[in-house]
């Protein structure tokens, strides 16, 4: 059966504006399940002569879990290690991000003497040698730099998609072909996010951190090589068609159908793999499995149903034909 994709645009266009809008509310409104790494957090150090540092651990752990603010844990982690070749201990605490700045200034203050004192309690001579303190400051430059690298990225890949699909069919611009890409990789990146973000709120181990980024930049790969994919299918039969007289619709919805099987079998191949190793693989990974799943199946589906409506969209009223390159000439005079 042959998918009538141009004519039946509009309820996948819709559900794809829905669905993306919803997902930038839900991103900037919804409470994010940060990993550690990305939360308010300290580091300091100590110097010592002698200390059991599993002990010190221990008692570090079972402190902070006593740290309580309205009944609520404030303190999601903490970590001890010794500084090899030195007698140094190095120990960090992270803080939930959700506190007010003020009040979280106090806690960590206070942790901190209690930190001083129970290493004290153990060896006397332990002084602390550096203090590090991270504000919210960290998050928002992991964040930002995450947003200006997809950015660049989705701007690099717009512009070599322009310059791939130059000299086409005249009155069709390669720019139509490059706007359309930004859009749906914009469109992609975002409802994966929100689907994760919504995931992570019923399954707390999917967490934000660094994985979570790279997932979301293979994203872009992925769906792009996709898209490319259909549009060079549609690209060949314009070429092909356009003398003919085809319509516009006629030989982009040609395209899909010919294009659909590829697209499907190379994804479901993909998403198979990634199930695999999401349930057998270690759960460190587990996060950007996840996002790769969710970006598989939005960029399969924005590539079909919003990429080609899209292509239609914006050149549904233009006439179709040939660009005639011209011959190259040798006995043509150069006039300097």
């Amino acid at each position: 059966m042959k998918l009538k994709i141009i004519k039946n645009r509009k309820p996948f266009l819709i559900v794809s504006v829905i669905l993306f809008l919803l997902s930038l509310v839900m991103i900037f409104f919804w409470n994010l399940n940060l990993w550690i790494d990305m939360t308010w957090w300290t580091q300091s150090e100590y110097t010592y002569k002698e200390l059991n540092i599993n002990n010190i651990k221990e008692e570090i752990s079972n402190e902070a879990q006593a740290v309580l603010l309205d009944w609520k844990p404030v303190i999601n982690a903490t970590n001890a290690y010794k500084v090899t070749g030195e007698n140094i201990i190095s120990i960090v605490v992270w803080f939930d991000s959700s506190i007010d700045d003020v009040k979280l200034s106090e806690l960590k203050e206070s942790f901190r003497e209690k930190t001083l004192a129970i290493l004290q309690s153990s060896d006397s001579t332990v002084q602390e040698s550096s203090y590090t303190n991270i504000w919210k400051s960290f998050w928002d430059y992991i964040k930002n730099t995450a947003i200006i690298t997809l950015i660049i990225a989705i701007i690099w890949i717009a512009l070599y998609v322009a310059w791939t699909f130059s000299w086409v069919v005249s009155w069709i611009s390669s720019v139509s072909f490059a706007a359309i890409v930004i859009i749906t990789l914009f469109h992609d990146v975002v409802i994966a996010s929100w689907f994760y973000i919504l995931a992570s709120n019923f399954f707390p181990e999917f967490k934000i951190d660094t994985f979570f980024i790279t997932a979301l930049l293979t994203i872009l790969w992925y769906s792009i090589n996709d898209t490319i994919v259909i549009f060079d299918r549609i690209r060949s039969n314009l070429e092909a068609w356009a003398k003919e007289n085809k319509q516009l619709k006629t030989i982009i919805d040609m395209s899909v159908n010919e294009s659909i099987r590829r697209s499907l079998y190379t994804s479901l191949t993909l998403l198979f793999v990634l199930i695999t190793i999401l349930f057998a693989w270690p759960e460190s990974i587990s996060g950007f499995v996840l996002v790769m799943i969710f970006g598989t199946i939005i960029g399969t589906y924005s590539s079909i149903f919003v990429a080609s409506p899209l292509l239609y969209e914006i050149n549904k009223n233009k006439k179709l034909s040939i660009i005639e390159k011209k011959a190259f000439n040798p006995e043509d005079k150069i006039v300097v």
